[in-house]
């Protein structure tokens, strides 16, 4: 591996060499500096799995469950170990770095990353980051907290104000940031889209100098999201070290030396940049993986898949189970129904997403389990795109997938160059990043396959596209969206909306698909797009047999009187919940509502497993016995929820955020938007279960929340106090029959204050195991200065103040049995970490 001094190193490089290090390579790389033995380093995505250098056709990876998820755990301990598996996952992919954990907050169940970060409780959020983190560095990989801050909403990402009281910003926004760095200390962190307060936060001296650097004395290394570095001389003198990715869009060497030479940026803050970008270098070759490592799939071992399956069903979350209809047994007469049960709903959509060594379905899940197949009908469909077309074809020689021949010419011209070849099976393809040393600009794609269809009668196929599409049938244009172009939020609102044509098939009968893509710089309609960041663009196609909806529904409904107990596997997939939009409502989609209600009016016995990374509505609760919460998954998905339902895994999992009722009964409801470029955090510090609680208005499940197929009792609270810490310990009793699992959740609340306060924070949390009968005594030490404290706008300073407060302990956020009030005699104001 390489070695270099770095200050002798930047007192070697020239002015153009340093520029260099100040942006990226390429889209996944930094710059080397080989004269100097300076190596580059390797970043991949992202905050659950290691996707690798590649969006299209890359190498298979672990997908984990999503943020929200890995946070329910409640388990400081698991999401450690997480932290090593995802270093262990990037070693196998050649990265030095890892894009994640993402810590933002879930102002609204709508944001459309809720699913990639942890919770609506800052404290939740931050001990999470900073254990995975934890474990990703004990592995000598680099973890990269995001987004830096107040990155809570999709909309108008790039240009959105953030507006928001110091105050919020403080306890609510940046408090997981400071915890993961008071904690974990991660060696990158990257910065948010949009503005605070008016201003970026990739170029706010305030956020970038005055509080991560000066503050809490972090000197790790800062980089922008992916085109998101908006200046030249006001990033570089706030400190931002690095911009992402290259060929830089600000930083070309032109520009800089200009900006040098005319005394605009000083050389001196130009080596401070430098020597961020050196320290995190230096660092990674810890890792021992060299530049440009190869990456391999040869970490898809049977120990990962146990790890990804125990975090998956510890993750899950038994919302209702009346009667003790669960745990389901293998001698029930059962029946799987909903839209998501054949569906690998792994992963939220956008820099999330991945290609997963493996996916298993609830229905897959829940029938290995059963020890047979058990009869399944849709009921209805939740697809907000059409089914993906991919896995529905074949190739000529009988084999899943299609044929993608990628051209330098369109179809028609004589004697066009063809540049690639791939045997292909997701339908979802990316090219942005796609490279080939003759490809410069225009590309245009032909993906072939077979279509046999299952049924007789109308079929759509459909297409989105950031470029041009066509899908033909036996040469037939049925999809036109090239002609046709309307602009949609697909690739992040660059593409278009999905085009759909139909035609009359027959079943069994071969058909010959071809579906025509042309990159960005071909179309009409992308007149002028900067190819840097276009690069081939991409594509979306889907098809299905035209289905009535009610005949769907009645079709569950005479299955479901068939059996004695119906799981019914409703939810969300990456198409709802994705980077680059965010949801329009908090509604299941299509007609969900409606299968639910009438498969529970001819058979009760109903146990409803939902997907979602976020709240959704379910208006008929009080008709369904079961509920369980099982979140985008990850890899193992369908095995874990199969643990839950039979009891191999007696369910631990604590929401990781407040479930309303409505998305009107939310506290960001009248401020998630934009107003002409500007959004208000009009909630302030009452984001989630605090809001709930001040108003003394019930959530439909609140925070913390879980159910066990055991029973748990707290007793015997105890608060200790020395000069720096409280002191806690409770015990903790499983009164069941059932070994299990339970959170001890503290938290704190002033009894009395200058200053409005939540009625209680979480400010700590330990899970506990334990035999059925057994108790064990839980010790947690509270730091005073943050269990106490709320940041005062007037000193500028986290105030302590001198009085009572009241210490509660219990298993969610609205049953703390046990409480003990402790008395701080002296108030005092502090700052930094």
């Amino acid at each position: 591996m390489s070695t270099f001094d770095i200050e002798t190193t930047i007192s070697q490089l020239t002015l153009d060499e340093k520029v260099k290090l100040m942006a990226g390579a390429d889209f996944w790389h930094t710059q080397a500096i080989e004269r100097l033995s300076v190596p580059l380093i390797r970043v991949s995505d992202g905050p659950n799995g290691v996707r690798g250098t590649k969006f299209f056709n890359g190498v298979p990876a672990a997908c984990f469950p999503c943020g929200t998820g890995l946070a329910s755990t409640f388990d400081k301990e698991l999401m450690h170990e997480a932290g090593k598996l995802m270093a262990l996952e990037a070693k196998h992919k050649g990265a030095h770095v890892i894009l994640g954990p993402t810590c933002n907050m879930q102002r609204s169940p709508l944001g459309g990353r809720g699913f990639e970060s942890f919770s609506e409780d800052p404290v939740l959020s931050g001990l999470s980051s900073a254990s995975i983190i934890l474990g990703m560095q004990s592995e000598n990989i680099g973890a990269t907290i995001k987004h830096y801050v107040c990155n809570d909403i999709e909309v108008e990402r790039n240009s959105i104000n953030s507006v928001v009281t110091q105050r919020a910003l403080r306890e609510i926004y940046l408090m997981p940031f400071q915890l993961a760095m008071r904690d974990a200390d991660p060696k990158a962190l990257m910065t948010a889209y949009n503005k605070v307060n008016g201003e970026h936060a990739s170029q706010s001296k305030f956020l970038l100098h005055d509080i991560l650097r000066d503050e809490w004395k972090w000197d790790g290394m800062v980089m922008s999201d992916w085109f998101g570095c908006y200046s030249l001389k006001e990033a570089v003198d706030a400190g931002l070290d690095l911009e992402m990715p290259g060929k830089p869009m600000i930083r070309v060497p032109k520009s800089m030396a200009h900006a040098v030479q005319t005394k605009e940026i000083h050389m001196n803050t130009i080596d401070d940049r430098v020597r961020s970008v050196l320290k995190l270098v230096q660092w990674c070759q810890k890792s021992g993986i060299p530049e440009n490592a190869p990456e391999d799939a040869d970490n898809n071992t049977p120990k990962t898949t146990a790890q990804l399956r125990t975090l998956a069903a510890d993750s899950i979350v038994l919302l209702k189970n009346e009667n003790s209809i669960l745990p389901l047994k293998p001698s029930d007469s059962i029946a799987v129904i909903g839209p998501n049960a054949k569906v690998s709903a792994n992963s939220g959509g956008g820099s999330a997403s991945l290609l997963p060594y493996h996916t298993i379905t609830p229905y897959e899940g829940i029938c290995k389990r059963h020890g047979k197949d058990v009869p399944y009908t849709i009921g209805a469909t939740a697809n907000k795109m059409l089914p993906a077309l991919g896995p529905q074809l074949t190739r000529d020689d009988g084999s899943v997938g299609f044929v993608g021949n990628f051209y330098l010419e369109p179809r028609g011209t004589e004697g066009r160059t063809k540049i690639d070849s791939f045997n292909l099976s997701s339908s979802f393809i990316f090219l942005v990043d796609y490279m080939h040393e003759k490809f410069e600009s225009k590309l245009y794609v032909d993906f072939e396959g077979i279509f046999t269809p299952e049924v007789t009668g109308e079929h759509v196929f459909g297409a989105a596209v950031f470029g041009d599409a066509q899908i033909f049938v036996d040469d037939k244009l049925v999809v036109d969206n090239k002609t046709k172009h309307t602009s949609g939020d697909f690739f992040f609102a660059q593409g278009t909306i999905e085009e759909k044509g139909r035609i009359s098939l027959e079943k069994g009968k071969p058909y010959r698909v071809r579906v025509e893509l042309g990159s960005p710089v071909t179309s009409q309609h992308y007149k002028g797009i900067d190819t840097s960041i276009a690069g081939a663009g991409g594509i979306q196609f889907g098809a299905m047999a035209v289905l009535d909806a009610r005949t769907e529904i009645t079709k569950a409904v005479e299955l479901a009187k068939s059996v004695d107990k119906v799981v019914l596997v409703t939810g969300l997939t990456q198409e709802w919940e994705s980077e680059g939009y965010d949801r329009a409502n908090m509604k299941l989609p299509g007609l969900t509502d409606e299968l639910v209600a009438a498969v529970v009016k001819v058979n009760p016995n109903v146990v409803v497993v939902n997907q979602s990374g976020t709240p959704v509505e379910f208006p008929w609760l009080d008709q369904v016995p079961g509920l369980v919460q099982a979140w985008f998954g990850g890899n193992e998905l369908g095995n874990g929820i199969a643990d839950v339902l039979y009891g191999d895994v007696n369910p631990s999992g604590k929401l990781s955020l407040s479930w309303p009722k409505r998305v009107e009964d939310n506290p960001a409801y009248f401020n998630f938007k934009s107003n002409k470029g500007q959004v208000l955090y009009g909630e302030d510090i009452y984001v989630g279960y605090k809001y709930y609680e001040k108003l003394n208005r019930p959530a439909l499940f609140p925070f913390g929340f879980g159910l066990s197929y055991t029973k748990f009792e707290f007793s015997n609270l105890k608060v200790g106090q020395d000069e720096k810490n409280f002191n806690v310990s409770v015990e903790v009793k499983n009164t069941g029959d059932k070994a299990g699992s339970t959170v001890a959740q503290v938290y704190v609340g002033a009894v009395d204050s200058s200053v409005e306060r939540p009625i209680k924070e979480l400010r700590e949390f330990s899970k506990v195991k334990l035999q059925s009968g057994e108790t064990k005594t839980v010790r947690i030490t509270l730091p005073i200065k943050y269990a106490t404290a709320f940041f005062d706008e007037y000193e500028g300073k986290w105030n302590c103040e001198k009085g009572e407060y009241l210490i509660s302990v219990g298993d969610s956020s609205d049953n703390t049995t046990v409480k003990q009030s402790v008395t701080l005699e002296k108030g005092f104001l502090w700052s930094g970490l």
